[in-house]
Formats: structure tokens, C-alpha cells, sequence
């Protein structure tokens, strides 16, 4: 009888799962494994360190601006859960035209990285320290490699893959009112709000948002070097110009109702809500109205070389806010 329970009892052993009997994670498959979160964790830094080996362009949102104790001011991303940090000398900010010449370079760099927030940046790893799991990053070093990839080519003769009249998908990194500045295969463009649509806007963030892809024609490219390069692009080329059909929605004498986008000189510039570009030279009002108001139009002329409705301001329908 002991010999029947002894061998009842080994048969039993033989059948228990081998994942039963470990001392790791319990998992429903038999021979099944379940990383912890500490191998998790050091699979992902081995792909950090393997990025930094082979100099990979890595992606990551833009998620803060800090200045550490050190005095260093930087830019933060996130990539596999770890902190990734910038220096802002690192970042290449695209400073011309900024409006702040006489400004300390680092305070316009920092203003505009600022507006980045929420932008996706590329980054090349220059530095990982192994006991504190710290990275340091250079967005410059992607930038220039995307710029030898994309505006160059190793065989004499052969157009490289990013020319002139290419359309091509930019990176929308900060909006303004009248301008957006986009990220063109490692080139940094500002674009003013006009050039990205064909509809007149109040402000570019009605139509454009820190984030998002948009299709742009590239127009001009100034090459010096590779560190020392221009691109001109415009979004309005890639885009249908629905300006022309739109203008057939307008009658002469018709009255519609717009918002005005800008004044200039005495001349209101209005986009109606049919989707038509209108200009008026003069108003039918006691008090002037302001960019933003919404206001009623009668249209005096369809003016078809130019593509907008011309007309007078007849009332004011609703102030805008600021």
C-alpha cells in the first residue's frame, strides 16, 4: 500500500508545471515567462545603448523646459520611460527673424522652446550613465544627419531625395498668430500664417496645432553647408486652391456675414462664412470695428484676378475677444 501512495505521489510531482515550482512569476502557460519590471526596464536601456552605439535618430515629445542646478538649461523628452535631457545649445533653434536680435541668445532660445511644448524633436544619445540611468541627448546631431540624408546625395548627378517643387509632410512645432514654424526634414521654417492656407485667418492656431503633420511644396533650398542651410516651403501650393469655387457662392449685392481678420491703413480684410477672402475699403458704422469683430458684408464687386469679394461693412454683429 505505501509503495501504491509513493509512486501516486511521484506521478503527481512529474505533472505539476515547471512554472508552478519556480519561484518567478506564476503564469496560466505552462514554460511561459513574464519579464519583471526590473528586466523590462534593463531591455529598454540596452536599446538606448544600442541607439547611442549606432548613432540611431530617436523620437520624442518635447515635455519641459528645466534649468538644473547646475545652471544648465534644458530641454526634457521621455523615450521607453526614460528621462532624456537636451541642452538648449543642443537643441539648433532656428533664431533668425525671432524679433529679438538685441536679446540674450539663450533667453530667444528658450522662448521659443517654450512654444516647441508638446512638439515631437528628433535626438541622437551622446551620453548614458549606467548607475543613475541619466541620458544626454543632442537634437543637433539628428537635425544634421536628416540634413545629410534628405538635401544630399553620395552619387554625383543623382537629385537627392528633398528638392525644389518636392511636396513634402513638415512638422508643425509652434504656432503663432501670423506664423508657424515647421520642421522640414531637420530644418527648421517659419511660415507666415498667410502662405499656409488659402482662407485668410484671425490666427494660424485656428487651423494649425503644435503636433500635427501638414504637406508643404518646398520652394527654395540655400545650401552653404550643412550646417549652414535655408528652406523656403508653403503649405497654400500643396493644398487645392477652393478659393476660386468658393468665390461663385458670392452675389453681387448679396449680403453675408464675416469676421475680420485684419485691418491695415483703413482696409478691413474679412473671410465670410461661406468661405470667402473679402476685402472692404470703407463701413457704414458709427464706431470702427476691430480684428475679430464679426460683422455684416454686402459685396459691390466679385473681383476675380485677386480672388476676393470687395464690398462695404454695413453693421456690426458681435465684438471679438482678444
Amino acid at each position: 500500500m505505501a509503495e501504491i501512495k509513493k509512486a501516486a505521489k511521484g506521478e503527481t510531482e512529474q505533472k505539476v508545471p515547471r512554472a508552478v515550482l519556480s519561484e518567478g512569476i506564476l503564469t496560466i502557460e505552462v514554460d511561459s515567462h513574464v519579464e519583471t519590471p526590473e528586466e523590462q526596464e534593463d531591455a529598454r536601456w540596452h536599446q538606448l545603448l544600442n541607439a547611442q552605439r549606432t548613432r540611431k535618430i530617436l523620437t520624442g515629445q518635447l515635455a519641459g523646459i528645466e534649468k538644473l542646478e547646475s545652471g544648465w538649461v534644458v530641454a526634457v523628452t521621455y523615450y521607453n520611460g526614460f528621462r532624456i535631457i537636451i541642452p538648449m545649445d543642443e537643441m539648433m533653434i532656428n533664431l533668425s527673424g525671432d524679433g529679438k536680435e538685441h536679446a540674450e541668445t539663450l533667453n530667444r532660445q528658450t522662448r521659443i522652446a517654450n512654444n516647441m511644448l508638446g512638439s515631437d524633436i528628433d535626438f541622437i544619445i551622446r551620453d548614458l550613465d549606467e548607475a543613475s540611468r541619466s541620458v544626454v541627448a543632442s537634437r543637433k546631431d539628428a537635425m544634421l544627419k536628416k540634413r545629410q540624408t534628405f538635401y544630399t546625395s553620395e552619387n554625383e548627378g543623382e537629385k537627392p531625395m528633398l528638392y525644389p517643387g518636392r511636396v513634402v509632410e513638415a512638422r508643425v512645432i509652434a504656432v503663432a498668430p501670423r506664423v508657424v514654424r515647421l520642421e522640414v526634414f531637420g530644418v527648421e521654417v517659419s511660415v507666415r500664417a498667410r502662405d499656409m492656407a488659402w482662407e485668410w485667418m484671425v490666427d494660424a492656431g485656428e487651423k494649425f496645432q503644435v503636433g500635427e503633420l501638414v504637406l508643404v511644396t518646398v520652394n527654395q533650398i540655400r545650401m552653404k553647408s550643412i550646417e549652414d542651410m535655408e528652406v523656403s516651403v508653403d503649405a497654400k501650393s500643396a493644398a487645392a486652391n477652393v478659393s476660386k469655387d468658393n468665390l461663385k457662392k458670392c452675389v453681387r449685392q448679396g449680403k453675408y456675414v464675416g469676421i475680420i481678420t485684419d485691418v491695415y491703413k483703413g482696409t478691413y480684410f474679412m473671410r465670410l462664412n461661406i468661405g470667402v477672402n473679402a476685402v472692404a475699403h470703407s463701413c457704414n458704422m458709427a464706431s470702427l470695428p476691430s480684428k475679430r469683430d464679426e460683422v455684416g458684408f454686402v459685396v459691390t464687386r466679385i473681383n476675380d484676378r485677386y480672388e476676393v469679394a470687395e464690398g462695404i461693412i454695413t453693421r456690426l454683429i458681435k465684438r471679438g475677444t482678444v
